[in-house]
């Protein structure tokens, strides 16, 4: 036998990521076990169903979103997951906020140290994405040499780790298994540096408060929101769940954080009802230390974290926008599709509205470039629904359909 690999859920859709690779003794290696994007949020039974759930295997997680590691639960308890140290932590931070605590305890990795998993030799390469704590992956075994590409971009703040990788990549690749989010669309992939421009100009050109909606686990993002209040001479106001984010990672880094000038957190009712429901009313006390109520809102010029479940404890609090304010939508416009209340709350109050954002994945043209620079032997595409359309560019292109198995040439 040889080394295979069949990617069980992920050649022509983006999320949901599930990818095995087999040595040539049986042991397997399973990257990534992701929820479907379009799946409800109480969905379950969601595993591929070419996924064997009777044989031992070794789980890996490329980073903390959960069309990544959202099945984890649904993982035979005997199978080992692992993922970076902040990823453990933001996973299970994740989990608890939806109300499906994890039922494991996740092993941890650091950037570029070599473990072993079974005959599996794997080296994780931190990346740059909007998901904070990604990786690449490096997997040897049986002689042969895969890197798993993950979710990474070149535009973000930490693109120079991604840079360095294609400067110096890793020698003799067999394949590359690699992400293909934004093949065949025109999603925007300027620089957090002219993001964090253009949210500046919008904050001077806002004579009231500026809303904005964004990812709490973006934190690049919340680093580009809270430099370009300082800019602008303006307060970031976060929620409490951005909060803990922050207060999780920033440990030992100048991330942004509690007790930072330019920054307040919000103590809404609902979020701080979760925190106490789960034993955090520490949490809580050190947050209120530098916070506010959702009513000091009201006649401030703050920049300001928004969303429809803070729409709610807004309102509750006397919290109305005007036409003096801005709305900025800073995540895929795609989402915009969806029924929202935010943006319903915002053009009913005439306030100005406009959507400034910048992809987490890489442009055609960088994948095209990465994709060269890491030349493997066969190129296998994964979380993209566009690989049939927009291949031109790319070498040695091996299209698989899910559940497919692929044997490495001896």
């Amino acid at each position: 036998m040889s080394v295979s690999v069949t990617v069980h859920r992920g050649t022509a859709e983006i999320g949901g990521s599930c990818i095995e690779i087999r040595s040539a003794a049986g042991e397997r290696l399973i990257l990534d076990a992701g929820k479907p994007l379009d799946a409800p949020q109480d969905a379950t039974d969601l595993l591929p169903r070419s996924l064997d759930p009777n044989s031992d295997a070794t789980v890996l997680i490329c980073h903390p979103h959960q069309d990544h590691w959202g099945l984890i639960n649904e993982l035979p308890l005997s199978w080992p997951v692992m993922t970076g140290v902040a990823s453990a932590k933001l996973i299970a931070i994740t989990a608890r906020l939806a109300r499906q605590p994890l039922n494991r305890e996740l092993g941890t990795w650091k950037s570029r140290g070599v473990f072993q998993a079974g005959s599996f030799r794997i080296t994780p390469f931190l990346t740059d994405h909007s998901g904070f704590d990604a990786y690449m992956l490096l997997v040897e075994v049986d002689g042969r040499r895969i890197l798993y590409s993950g979710d990474f971009r070149l535009h973000g703040r930490k693109s120079d780790l991604v840079q360095r990788l294609m400067q110096n990549p890793p020698r003799d690749l067999d394949m590359l298994i690699l992400e293909g989010t934004n093949l065949g669309t025109q999603k925007p992939t300027i620089t957090e540096a002219q993001l964090e421009d253009q949210f500046v100009d919008l904050a001077k050109r806002t004579p009231g408060r500026l809303f904005v909606c964004w990812s709490g686990q973006n934190i690049d993002r919340t680093v580009t929101l809270y430099r370009a209040a300082k800019r602008s001479g303006r307060t970031l106001a976060i929620d409490l769940y951005t909060a803990e984010v922050l207060e999780t990672v920033a440990e030992g880094t100048k991330l942004p954080r509690r007790g930072f000038d330019n920054l307040t957190v919000v103590l809404t009712a609902g979020l701080r009802r979760h925190y106490i429901q789960h034993g955090r009313e520490d949490f809580i006390d050190r947050m209120v230390e530098h916070g506010i109520g959702a009513a000091k809102l009201e006649g401030s010029n703050h920049i300001v974290m928004v969303r429809d479940g803070l729409v709610r404890d807004y309102r509750a609090k006397g919290v109305t926008p005007t036409t003096a304010d801005a709305f900025s939508f800073s995540m895929w416009s795609g989402y915009l599709a969806k029924p929202s209340e935010t943006l319903s709350w915002f053009r009913s109050a005439g306030s100005h509205i406009q959507h400034l954002h910048t992809s987490g994945h890489a442009s055609p043209t960088d994948l095209r470039a990465f994709a060269k620079a890491m030349n493997a032997a066969v190129i296998l595409p994964v979380h993209g629904s566009n690989w049939d359309i927009e291949q031109e560019g790319f070498e040695r292109v091996l299209r698989l359909a899910d559940a497919e198995v692929y044997s490495l040439p001896v």
